[in-house]
């Protein structure tokens, strides 16, 4: 199994879990997520390359798309958006609601 087909069936979990999340009107802070994203993606690109040239990891090259961001592929980037979207997602699925000020009354 090749890491993109791996990641595309991880994903599309993760898509059913946050379209969940939107359909329960729970839907997570999107600009915050963006914001972690460039963070996170940013971290994962420096630390992948790091370990890659190092030689700690090494990859088939008949696994993978081909498709680099310096030498990390860019199917390891898939892990990253997976934990951005799934783990707020499911936060907020979780999450109990609390009542609004005004239903205190």
């Amino acid at each position: 199994m090749t890491y993109t087909l791996l990641n595309i069936v991880f994903l599309g979990v993760v898509v059913l879990v946050a379209v969940a999340a939107v359909v329960a009107r729970r839907s997570p802070r999107w600009r915050a997520i963006g914001l972690a994203a460039v963070l996170l993606l940013t971290m994962t690109a420096v630390f992948d390359n790091v370990i890659i040239g190092t030689g700690l990891v090494a990859y088939d090259d008949s696994l993978i798309s081909g498709l680099r961001i310096g030498l990390a592929p860019i199917e390891d980037f898939a892990y990253t958006v997976a934990a951005l979207v799934l783990l707020p997602a499911v936060w907020e699925l979780l999450a109990r609601r609390r009542p609004r000020q005004d239903e205190h009354s």
